[in-house]
């Protein structure tokens, strides 16, 4: 088996650049690179084993941050429950529902504007169900 040959700055320079958001074209400019090699590197195995590396711990750094944030988020969606504008508090009982429903799930992944209802009831305080129910209610009644 043969041993995987490390990476040069410069490779690291460039996948740096590339997670910063930079253009391709850009890219090639300020290293001084030709499409040529670039894309050789593109097909190289150790080059394309970092960007993977890379990748999973740049997910790993936005779940973290999420993850930091969720309580933050979670308060003002509740706060959005008590709105007067309709609309605002009725996403926001739905996002409470859905973010629920998929952390029971096991996933994070956004259900879009109008999720599906979980199949199972969501545990909530009783103060977030009472807002949540109002909401509802003061909907069927404005229907």
């Amino acid at each position: 088996m043969s041993k995987e040959k490390p990476l040069s700055a410069k490779q690291f320079a460039v996948i740096e650049d590339l997670f910063e958001g930079k253009q391709e074209r850009e890219i090639l400019e300020k290293h001084k690179l030709s499409r040529k090699l670039y894309n050789k590197w593109l097909a190289d195995k150790s080059f394309n084993r970092q960007l993977d590396r890379r990748v999973e711990w740049e997910n790993r750094r936005s779940e973290l941050m999420l993850a930091r944030k969720a309580r933050d988020a979670v308060s003002n969606l509740v706060k959005l429950t008590g709105c007067q504008t309709l609309e605002t508090a009725r996403k926001a009982c739905l996002d409470i529902i859905t973010m629920r429903a998929n952390r029971s799930a096991g996933t994070n992944a956004p259900q879009g504007d109008n999720p599906t209802p979980p199949s199972e009831s969501p545990q909530f305080s009783p103060e977030t169900a009472g807002k949540i129910l109002a909401v509802l209610a003061e909907e069927k009644n404005a229907s």
